[in-house]
């Protein structure tokens, strides 16, 4: 839904408050307000963040993960009056601490995340699918995962040639993570969060 009909600067949208409780993303100068995600939704985000806390912490790494707590500013037409958040992001330690004086969001001329995970509902398929692959693309982010629990499947995204290259985990396929290739991760695994 967006709420906006004039264009709203970065500036602005990083001073901007409703008075409620509502999160909201910056795409292409309009507020749009992020739907309250579902149950399941929630789930798999704090399951993530948690399975990467726990790997980060087992291989002592100077990184972190944080579960919708950076926005990331992206490009739309050529624009920079974009900012996402991510459902989960991992990125050093460093960059997290230097945050803790600014506003929370990453520009293009910052180290990007190494990963960020998108959970997709049904609001939101299309611009997971397309529009923030896009933008995460041209963030160099190294590693995009898009968990899809309407079609009960897993894309990891990764740059070859500057573009990103999509592949499909579905069952008891293990997560092959560039990030995190240690980690043993199967897409039902992910999806059962919601037992959890």
């Amino acid at each position: 839904m967006t709420v906006t009909i004039q264009p709203v600067t970065l500036d602005d949208y990083l001073s901007y408050s409703d008075g409620t409780d509502n999160r909201y993303e910056l795409v292409n100068g309009a507020l749009v307000r992020m739907a309250q995600p579902k149950g399941r939704h929630g789930a798999i985000a704090e399951y993530l963040n948690d399975i990467f806390r726990a790997e980060i912490k087992r291989l002592g790494y100077n990184w972190t993960a944080k579960q919708m707590a950076i926005a990331l500013q992206s490009p739309r037409g050529g624009r920079w009056d974009t900012a996402r958040i991510p459902d989960v992001m991992v990125l050093s330690l460093a960059q997290w601490h230097a945050l803790r004086d600014q506003e929370a969001i990453i520009r293009l001329n910052e180290p990007p995340p190494f990963l960020v995970v998108e959970v997709v509902s049904a609001s939101t398929t299309t611009v997971d699918y397309r529009a923030k692959r896009v933008e995460y693309n041209v963030l160099n982010i190294p590693e995009y995962w898009i968990v899809d629990p309407l079609e009960s499947v897993i894309t990891l995204l990764r740059p070859i040639d500057d573009l990103y290259e999509a592949q499909a985990f579905r069952g008891n396929d293990e997560i092959a993570s560039a990030t995190f290739p240690e980690l043993p991760l199967t897409v039902e695994q992910i999806l059962a969060a919601e037992e959890a």
